[in-house]
């Protein structure tokens, strides 16, 4: 069973540049990333399964098949801590997205839900 936690663990897909994670660990918050964990050449299925064995949500830009791993998780009715897509964007706008999930998203309410950080863009 994992700790209970507020803000949400992350785990970033080989395809995330590792400074996102440095400037995360930078502020305190919990990542890493599949280069960090030897994990670059896994599958989609096995970065998801790995993510869920630690309690991190997955930050991916595979939105398409990271959707539809969360639907077949979902009518499996496994458990994992969330998935979250993103546009390949700038690893500075990146950053500023995942900082405005990580402070408005609980753990709790990351848990089998699937994200995308274009809904955390800075309002005009």
């Amino acid at each position: 069973m994992n700790p209970v936690r507020l803000f949400v663990a992350l785990y970033t897909d080989a395809h995330i540049s590792r400074n996102l994670v440095k400037e995360l660990q930078k502020r305190q918050f919990d990542a890493i990333s599949a280069h960090d964990v030897g994990n670059s050449d896994l599958d989609d299925a096995d970065h998801l399964a790995y993510a869920a064995e630690q309690g991190r949500a997955v930050l991916t830009f595979n939105t398409k098949d990271f959707v539809r791993l969360f639907e077949e998780w979902w009518e499996q009715g496994r458990t994992h801590y969330g998935i979250i897509v993103s546009a390949q964007i700038p690893v500075g706008e990146l950053l500023h997205r995942t900082l405005r999930l990580l402070n408005h998203i609980t753990a709790s309410e990351m848990e089998n839900n699937i994200k995308n950080l274009g809904e955390f863009t800075e309002p005009d």
